[in-house]
């Protein structure tokens, strides 16, 4: 009995110290209530634990069977914009410290301290480097001391982390140190060329974490040579990388492939990289899409093209009596407003009035308004009441056609499009349509 009760205790005693903590403060304390914790897996995340910051401060209790790895901590939303990430290896309680300013040190935690730390250190002395070919240096006893200063950091921190999940991040974050001296042509091509040398796509500590998707987007968009000149040019080398990276991940599995070229594709949007994000979802990330039943993105990705700047307005047709009009057959105007509104919302019903009265003297504006409705009775009572606009009307409300064709989940939503019917601006609001429309006149 004495021994069952022992083995017992030492059960207990070892489920005890299996579960950690993660705990600190949040700064400046009001402006944050709720901390949640996502364990990062390759191409998703999936909930762990979540607790709530009360006066600045939390602690939050990772279960006993937490994996180690890479996790998210989301504070505020939208949850892809308001987080950050850390090392929980499950063998030690991590404390730290978030300001809105500074972002996030850490107290205790030899892993996470570890790896802030190298970056730091390490990118410190990459700009150094950066700075000697900027000032056009030729100095190779400088140039010399500059990549001895990086090798021993590199070697350092290898050595230090041996052991520890932050060794596979420093590891793989290895940069290119020249052993000789090279021109800046040279050492620009040299580091593109060794780019992925130090870097294993297959470790799954390294693909449960953004580290190498941050890699791969930072190689695609700046891995381009120095004397491009014009966006034309350099989208076409941008898509060489991006031709450059499947080779590297050909052999991975279609999830994380996924996600890192969706990845790809909402930074190339960002950049307003048209023809490069193009390539990337007709070349890789629709097939990728299709084959991981991620149907979503694809509506998401072709409502966004036929949508952006530039475009062609999709076709709307309406009846007026017995009259089929088409938004691409309208007389001729410098510029036409598409309006998406409902007669059964409030803030419709103060904004569009606003805007007819706004406009009733700009002849050279056409307005087109789309009712998105769920019967006919109550639109034909409000349309009545602007008549300088066009009214053409969409039943079926959130499922018509035009809200899916122009992609709407709010209303009012609003379109500029110019002479020749083309997508100019997408103002939030009738004063920002307004103050735009005042502002090409």
């Amino acid at each position: 009995m004495k021994k069952i009760l022992l083995s017992i205790l030492a059960l207990f005693a070892l489920s005890v110290n299996a579960q950690h903590t993660i705990s600190g403060t949040f700064t400046p304390a009001k402006d944050y209530t709720y901390l949640i914790a996502y364990r990062l897996k390759p191409g998703t995340q999936a909930y762990t634990a979540d607790t709530a910051i009360k006066f600045g401060k939390f602690t939050l209790n990772m279960p006993k069977n937490a994996a180690p790895g890479m996790y998210r901590l989301v504070y505020a939303v939208p949850q892809d914009e308001y987080n950050f990430d850390v090392i929980y290896n499950g063998k030690e309680d991590i404390v730290l410290d978030f300001n809105t300013d500074e972002g996030v040190k850490y107290k205790t935690s030899e892993e996470n301290s570890i790896l802030n730390s190298y970056l730091h250190e390490i990118n410190a002395a990459e700009k150094e480097l950066i700075n000697f070919y900027t000032e056009q240096s030729t100095n190779q006893k400088k140039f010399k001391a500059l990549t001895k200063i990086l090798s021993d950091i590199q070697k350092t921190y290898e050595a230090k982390s041996e052991g520890l999940l932050a060794y596979h991040f420093i590891l793989g974050n290895a940069p290119y140190i020249p052993k000789s001296y090279k021109t800046v042509a040279q050492y620009v091509a040299c580091k593109k060329e060794n780019y992925f040398k130090a870097i294993d796509f297959k470790d799954p500590i390294l693909q449960s974490s953004v580290f190498l998707t941050d890699k791969v987007a930072n190689y695609v968009f700046t891995a381009v040579p120095l004397n491009l000149s014009g966006t034309e040019a350099l989208e076409k080398e941008v898509i060489k990388n991006v031709d450059d990276v499947s080779a590297q991940i050909s052999d991975l599995g279609p999830d994380f492939r996924f996600n890192l070229y969706n990845e790809l594709w909402n930074t190339a949007v960002a950049y307003n990289y048209n023809k490069v994000a193009d390539y990337i979802y007709s070349s890789y990330l629709k097939n990728l899409a299709t084959a991981t039943e991620n149907l979503e993105i694809i509506k998401t990705i072709e409502a966004h093209n036929r949508l952006r700047l530039g475009e062609i307005a999709p076709e709307i047709t309406w009846k007026v009596e017995k009259d089929v009009k088409k938004l691409s057959e309208l007389a001729p105007a410098k510029n036409y407003l598409l309006i998406f509104w409902s007669s059964t919302c409030g803030h419709c019903l103060n904004e569009l009035p606003a805007l007819h009265k706004e406009l009733r003297d700009k002849s050279d504006i056409t307005v087109i308004a789309v009712g998105l409705e769920d019967e006919v009775e109550n639109w034909e009572i409000e349309s009545a009441k602007l008549p300088n606009f066009q009214h053409a009307i969409s039943l079926g409300k959130w499922d018509s056609e035009y809200s899916k064709l122009y992609d709407i989940h709010a209303t009012p939503t609003y379109y500029i499009l110019d002479s020749e019917k083309r997508i100019i601006a997408k103002p939030e609001g009738d004063k920002a349509a307004v103050e735009f429309l005042n502002k090409i006149y």
